[in-house]
């Protein structure tokens, strides 16, 4: 017997002061009790935007002005299959007022880590707390060059960036990390070993597309990030499979470094991610530029070394008119 599929759109609303919304389930509601971010299902000939729009109307009485994607849904639970498409709602218009009665309340990343959330919600939490790009360090870059970079790149809100070094000897390159973690201008993803990452006090462990193939299961304590380099769907499924908090996607645009490599183009990066449920980072011939782009195709953010190698003039920010 085929379960039933439950299409939905969902709104994660940002107030001024950084707090998220969250809603309660009223009695009478299956799961009754549980958190959940507002939205319902969407309608048989709408667009998952235009749900969007007419449940927070129906729902919370407000009037969307500005959202973007924020990451794509598949989950399972005993009874339905639910897909959703979550968007950050960043503007409206009109004061909340929930229509069905339930509690709601605004809250941090931590305190919305505390709540009984529905169990499809968990990924949202991570695409939350993670930054629009993740730059990669240029090859040959000093210790002084690095800390400048790391804190150009915090100033901008990309709180995490990646040690890709991959010339540089395995002695020298843990020296040079935890240097670059003492000094704390932006979170340090390591990419030589997990117990290198764990011990000294790394963001976080990234996994090469060959590292990847190997693993079994999460390799890091859940405080610790956990990504991995990947270049097909089958990658994908394998990183997200083993407990991956994001992906790195390549390569989405011809690049220099890689002139043969048939590129996904962004057509191809949207049809793996709608899998759902996992980060993903555009990588390949990018810069900050093309984060509105990645976040149209339900993509995290991008990632480069190139475009994020001379300190930007200013922070870049997207979002789809309502």
């Amino acid at each position: 017997m085929s379960r039933p599929l439950v299409r939905v759109a969902a709104g994660v609303l940002l107030a001024p002061d950084g707090r998220y919304l969250a809603c309660q389930r009223p009695e009478g509601k299956i799961a009754a009790g549980k958190w959940e971010f507002p939205g319902g299902k969407i309608e048989a000939g709408e667009r998952p935007e235009q749900a969007l729009h007419r449940e927070l109307r129906e729902e919370l009485g407000i009037s969307v002005q500005a959202a973007q994607p924020l990451i794509r849904i598949c989950h399972a639970y005993t009874d339905r299959d639910v897909q959703m498409w979550v968007y950050a709602v960043s503007a409206w218009q009109g004061r909340l007022h929930p229509h069905d009665g339930q509690n709601f309340g605004w809250f941090d990343l931590e305190g919305l880590g505390q709540l009984d959330l529905l169990g499809a919600d968990g990924p949202i939490l991570r695409a939350l707390a993670l930054p629009p790009c993740l730059p990669l360090s240029p090859e040959g870059a000093s210790l002084t060059e690095l800390i400048s970079l790391g804190r150009a790149w915090a100033a901008q809100g990309w709180t995490l960036a990646r040690l890709r070094l991959p010339t540089l000897g395995e002695a020298d390159y843990g020296r040079l990390a935890e240097k670059l973690i003492a000094e704390a201008a932006v979170g340090w993803i390591l990419d030589r070993s997990p117990e290198m990452s764990m011990q000294l006090g790394a963001a976080g462990w990234h996994a090469s597309a060959a590292r990847l193939r190997h693993l079994t299961e999460r390799p890091v304590s859940s405080s610790t990030w956990f990504g991995s380099s990947v270049h097909s769907k089958e990658a994908w499924l394998q990183a997200r499979a083993v407990g991956a908090d994001y992906a790195l996607l390549s390569p989405v645009c011809p690049t220099l470094t890689h002139p043969g490599r048939q590129a996904l183009g962004w057509k191809g990066f949207a049809e793996v991610v709608s899998a759902g449920n996992l980060p993903t980072y555009a990588l390949g011939g990018l810069g900050p530029l093309q984060v509105g782009q990645a976040q149209l195709s339900w993509g995290q953010g991008v990632s480069g070394i190139r475009a994020f190698a001379e300190i930007p003039a200013e922070k870049v920010r997207f979002g789809i008119e309502g």
